[in-house]
């Protein structure tokens, strides 16, 4: 009897062990190894965080979430979410000498920025993750939430960020907009479909006067290519006679200059010899001053006798009386 209890309870005793070095071997959990377990608080929704979601740094797994709280402060009517992080310093080391997280101290990293953000793993599964980076330009906000732990401070997800964004959106009066243009694009649809029949019918009459006009300018032209072709044979043609009347008249065009010549030569001759008869003081010039002085006094005799004949024409039988 007392035999079977010991192989029982040495069977249970080894059940036991086995059990622990499975959940050693096969669990996410090191109980052998450091950790460091701070906290990060968020103020919004945590939606697709559960327990054991993994704490990265831009990608790279650091460690995971221990635990995950709700705390509702009545003084302010706020709900904050305190997330239990635990943290594998082995992952990461800072300097060029290895130095260990635990000895740097997450405070020191908190003051050179370390922020806390809610991120999506996928957005088919909704699973998310915590990821910490390093945002020195962002306020850290420290809520104090459990004490004794570290405090990490958190940013708002980006897809909170962006249903933000979205409920901040004026979208009443985005609406309005929306109708007063569907309200527009009625109007102009109608008065498009009052006004494009006329507009059709008038672009149809003008296509078909269009195209008569097109007809009857082709048929001109080719009128008018006819009526060039005969001008310019014509043209020609009088260009050939012209050739042949002028090879044919050269002869005596050329006599009728060399005519010409002579007598423009004999012109000159002539205007010489009466430049030289009517020259101040040649001697034709005074024969012919002194002709006409004759001439002139003659006149005014036979003046002078025609008009004593008006007064006595029987002067021509008696005589002038003395």
């Amino acid at each position: 009897m007392a035999n079977r209890q010991t192989i029982v309870g040495g069977f249970v005793l080894g059940s036991i062990v086995l059990a622990l070095v499975a959940l050693v071997l096969f669990s996410r959990q090191r109980p052998f190894e450091p950790v460091i377990r701070a906290v990060a608080v968020f103020d919004g929704s945590v939606n697709g965080l559960i327990v054991g979601a993994p704490v990265t740094f831009r990608g790279v797994r650091v460690g995971s979430v221990r635990r995950i709280t709700l705390q509702f402060d009545p003084s302010a009517h706020k709900a904050y979410i305190p997330v239990l992080l635990q943290l594998e310093p082995d992952r990461v080391t800072i300097g060029l000498h290895g130095t260990s997280v635990r000895t740097v101290g997450l405070e020191a990293l908190v003051h050179d920025g370390l922020r806390a953000q809610l991120n999506v793993q996928s957005f088919v599964t909704g699973q998310a993750e915590v990821d910490l980076d390093f945002r020195p330009d962002t306020p850290a906000t420290l809520y104090r939430r459990i004490p004794g732990l570290p405090e990490i401070p958190t940013l708002t997800s980006q897809l909170q960020q962006i249903k933000d964004q979205l409920a901040n959106l004026p979208l009443l009066d985005l609406a309005r907009d929306a109708e007063h243009t569907l309200q527009s694009v009625q109007a102009l649809t109608e008065h498009m479909n009052r006004a494009l029949p006329p507009l059709i019918s008038s672009l149809t009459e003008t296509s078909d006067n269009s195209r008569e006009a097109l007809q009857t300018a082709s048929g001109a032209i080719h009128e008018l290519q006819g009526k060039t072709g005969h001008t310019l044979d014509a043209i020609g043609q009088l260009s050939v006679d012209g050739d042949q009347q002028l090879r044919g008249r050269g002869a005596e065009l050329r006599q009728l200059l060399v005519n010409s010549n002579q007598a423009m030569d004999q012109a000159q001759l002539v205007l010489k010899q009466v430049g030289s008869l009517t020259a101040p003081r040649s001697r034709s010039r005074d024969n012919i001053e002194s002709s006409l002085a004759d001439l002139s006094a003659a006149a005014a005799s036979l003046r002078g006798l025609a008009s004593d004949l008006e007064r006595d024409p029987q002067m021509l039988l008696t005589g002038r009386g003395r």
